[in-house]
């Protein structure tokens, strides 16, 4: 159960409805750490706003995923990895890719740069050596790509740091974490 109240789209009033109903709008649904994030209207906006700016940057979807899925095994998110799981196969990720994609690899050689330096700027709270950002360059990563794999993963982070002070209650299909992170 979670630690603050879950916010039911049908019965929201103020700011927080036309999120809402923005989210079930394009979603089909209103998943659990929203309805959570709902409790302060002006977080619920800044997120939306972030997430929506980020998803139509350089990295493709499946990119933006496999850093989500990356960072949340990372951080120890059982909500985000099992959303991300669930978002993953929606984006054409196999359930081998993701699995990989937890552990900071991938079959994609550069989409593994990018989850290498992810799982970097996690580890070190930002502070990546040269070589680890000559390296995401090298494997083919623009300026704007690499600002948008930093984006991602501090956009990951908030949602991690959300999910597990709030204790949300998982509402996609169960994806235990691996305890390999």
């Amino acid at each position: 159960m979670a630690r603050v109240a879950v916010i039911d789209p049908k019965t929201a009033t103020g700011e927080a409805k036309p999120l809402l109903d923005a989210v079930q709008s394009g979603l089909g649904m209103v998943p659990n750490f929203i309805r959570v994030l709902a409790n302060s209207p002006a977080a619920l906006g800044a997120f939306l706003g972030l997430h929506g700016i980020a998803g139509a940057g350089l990295l493709d979807e499946q990119t933006r995923e496999r850093i989500a899925l990356t960072v949340a095994e990372q951080n120890a998110c059982q909500y985000c990895v099992s959303a991300h799981t669930a978002i993953g196969r929606k984006v054409g990720l196999d359930n081998q890719e993701m699995l990989a994609n937890r552990m900071g690899r991938s079959a994609d050689t550069k989409a593994e740069a990018a989850l290498t330096f992810a799982r970097a700027l996690v580890e070190n709270t930002g502070q990546v050596s040269g070589a680890e950002f000559e390296a995401v360059r090298a494997a083919g990563h623009s300026d704007g790509e690499i600002i948008e794999i930093i984006t991602h993963v501090a956009m990951n982070i908030f949602t991690n740091l959300l999910g597990k002070a709030t204790q949300v209650e998982i509402d996609f299909p169960n994806i235990d974490l691996t305890g390999a992170a």
